[in-house]
């Protein structure tokens, strides 16, 4: 059998010292970046972190100050050209409210010089996001989250290697989502690199294999999620068993485990049925056992705060979870596909 490892996937986006300034904000500062053909990686931080700026470079939107950006291995210099095999949006799609879905991506396709007579690709791009059902209604009428899936559809006319995606689950129903989640998933199987910038956790940590997260310009993570979750240390997880009383009995016997005395237990409806309990993972694993040894039934055990939202939040001295806004830097425009 061949034991030689298999040749690491060429680099989609390869950054190295990145620096962008507006006047005297520097967005910026010496950021790197890689990702790989074929992974999703999720870009995260607070409002003004650099995410926006970030994003508008790899669409050919904004020109660096400074460092070195390589785009599908090609570097990319002080013009606002981006190789071919780029797609994507940043601040949301830019759509024509009075056109309706299938008229805007054969508008789009007519502009990029595709052959509008075959409508094929229009056609196959709504299906792919489960839109199919309203291509002939105008935009003006469609909720954000469907204005979302049209702009994914939008960047599916062609087969793009690099896919930029600027908060591509806002406004989506769990329906829309997992559709949305589905094609990023084909995609990436299929050699796609996905870079996806999103204030949704919980969707970066299904989606994604790496993050990088971004705090005042610079990069404070770039790496494996599992890793960051790891690194994480200590979280707080929300224990539901059989017996309350008794399962709170073992936690407090249990080594590196500890029961936070203000979990504000008494303010939850079902505070009679849930314990609050704080340690590593390690620690966790050991309390599943003594519970499954005493006799108690393990019915509900998962973290108050996802490792991931945890990490972030410590990693970038938030104290709340970030809300989306509508956007962060300048940008002379919103939408590209080469």
């Amino acid at each position: 059998m061949d034991s030689t490892p298999a040749a690491p996937a060429p680099l989609a986006v390869r950054a190295r010292g990145v620096t962008k300034s507006f006047g005297e904000v520097v967005a910026l500062d010496g950021v790197d970046l890689d990702v790989p053909a074929g992974q999703v990686h999720g870009l995260v931080g607070p409002n003004g972190a650099g995410k926006t700026t970030l994003l508008g470079l790899l669409l050919g939107l904004a020109v660096a100050d400074s460092g070195r950006l390589e785009i599908l291995g090609t570097p990319v210099g002080r013009t606002l050209a981006v190789p071919e095999g780029v797609a994507g949006f940043v601040d949301g799609p830019g759509l024509y409210p009075s056109l309706t879905a299938r008229q805007n991506l054969a508008a789009l396709a007519s502009l990029r010089g595709y052959d509008t007579k075959n409508a094929a690709g229009v056609t196959g791009a709504l299906e792919q996001v489960g839109l199919t059902d309203v291509a002939d209604d105008r935009v003006g009428g469609f909720s954000l989250g469907m204005r979302q899936r049209l702009g994914l559809a939008a960047a599916l006319l062609t087969t793009p290697r690099l896919l930029v995606l600027d908060e591509p689950a806002n406004g989506l129903d769990p329906a829309g989502k997992h559709q949305v989640h589905r094609v990023i998933s084909e995609l990436a199987a299929h050699g796609t690199a996905v870079v996806i910038s999103s204030h949704r956790m919980d969707d970066l940590a299904v989606l994604c294999s790496e993050v990088t997260i971004l705090a005042t310009g610079r990069v404070v993570f770039s790496g494996p999620v599992a890793k960051l979750a790891a690194e994480t240390g200590e979280l707080d997880y929300r224990l539901v068993t059989s017996d309350p009383r008794a399962a709170r009995r073992v936690a407090l016997h249990t080594p590196g485990l500890g029961v936070p005395s203000g979990d504000n237990a008494a303010e939850r409806p079902d505070a009679a049925e849930t314990l609050v309990v704080r340690g590593p993972v390690p620690a966790l694993d050991d309390l599943v056992v003594r519970l499954v040894g005493a006799g108690i039934a393990v019915r509900e055990l998962g973290p108050v705060v996802p490792p991931l939202e945890a990490a972030f939040l410590a990693l970038t001295g938030d104290d709340t979870t970030p809300e989306p806004q509508p956007s962060e830097e300048p940008q002379p425009s919103k939408e590209t596909r080469r």
